[in-house]
């Protein structure tokens, strides 16, 4: 159930791998119903998108990727939404990484948060060179992914966001759907400092561990993501890996890179640049950001921070170096 503070509502359940919350700050009449509601779409897009059950639609997809194959409305979309980021990253944000996932031994749900995480590897895959056929018939609610399978875990829990804060329009002076990192708000929110504004305001873990945050960020009236290697890493054979996989090696990102944040309208699209801006490397992030007109913020792996201009007003405190 919600549980009231003061002139807010605020819900917390557990969804697809992340703790989620849900606040509605001066709520309307409606917004109870609105909340159960976006409980249901975020169990509806991790029920038919989780690459853990072979039932999903998702999976069943995957299980003949050349053939036509009915899924629902929450996996078309998710589809839909990662092909479009495969098209205007240009390829380096590309779902058909599950094969080597798979290999590095990420085939199931892993502990991470229990400590070292160990499992057997395979060969890698090789590059991704073809470019993915994918074909949709949205009439008849069915697609066809070509010759590799998908993982929809790099824009499931934006795209379950996205649905969720527009379900919340309306229900109050101001709302937030944060998930695992991703997160949307609308409206002025609830923290003020002496002579500043109401806003939404949101920490940034940082990558090297510790409780203290790398950065607060300003998310008043918008969307975030981070693409971070500080949970999701284990070692798989010999080597230490982590998630975020690059479809040009077939192997996990070595991109300099520890985490990348993107604030922008839409969360499932701050969630794909994030992980396209972790590949462009510590090199060439700031150029393919600033070329992108994205407000973003990353630390590399010897500590050092960077934001691109539009991203710099969004700062609002950095931790230590």
């Amino acid at each position: 159930m919600p549980e009231t503070l003061t002139a807010d509502l605020v819900h917390r359940f557990r969804a697809m791998a992340s703790d989620i919350t849900v606040r509605i700050i001066d709520p309307s009449e409606e917004a109870p119903g609105a909340i159960t509601r976006v409980e249901g779409i975020f169990s509806s897009v991790e029920r038919s998108c989780s690459r853990f059950d072979p039932t999903s639609d998702l999976m069943r997809a995957n299980a003949q990727p050349g053939e036509w194959t009915n899924v629902d409305a929450a996996c078309l979309g998710a589809i839909e939404t990662a092909y479009l980021a495969y098209e205007l990253t240009a390829g380096a944000f590309d779902p058909r990484v599950l094969s080597s996932l798979t290999a590095l031994g990420y085939d199931r749900s892993l502990n991470f948060g229990a400590g070292d995480v160990v499992t057997q590897a395979t060969d890698a895959i090789g590059p991704l060179h073809a470019p993915w056929a994918l074909a949709i018939d949205a009439p008849r609610g069915r697609v066809r992914l070509g010759a590799d399978p998908i993982d929809l875990g790099g824009i499931g829990k934006g795209y379950a966001v996205r649905l969720a804060i527009a379900e919340l329009a309306g229900m109050g002076r101001a709302a937030l759907v944060e998930a695992g990192g991703d997160l949307a708000t609308f409206g002025d929110g609830p923290d003020r400092a002496p002579g500043e504004t109401r806003g939404w305001r949101a920490a940034v873990e940082d990558p090297r561990g510790g409780s203290e945050p790398m950065a607060v960020l300003d998310v008043t009236d918008a969307s975030a993501a981070t693409s971070s290697i500080r949970l999701r890493r284990w070692t798989a054979g010999d080597r230490e890996v982590h998630h975020i996989i690059d479809p040009r090696t077939g192997r996990s990102a070595d991109s300099g890179l520890l985490a990348v944040t993107v604030i922008g309208e839409d969360t499932a699209w701050a969630e794909v640049w994030t992980k396209a801006l972790f590949l462009s490397g510590i090199d060439d992030i700031r150029v393919h950001a600033e070329d992108a007109g994205l407000a973003a913020y990353w630390m590399d792996a010897q500590g050092g921070r960077g934001a691109t201009e539009s991203m710099q007003a969004r700062v609002l405190w950095e931790g230590a170096a």
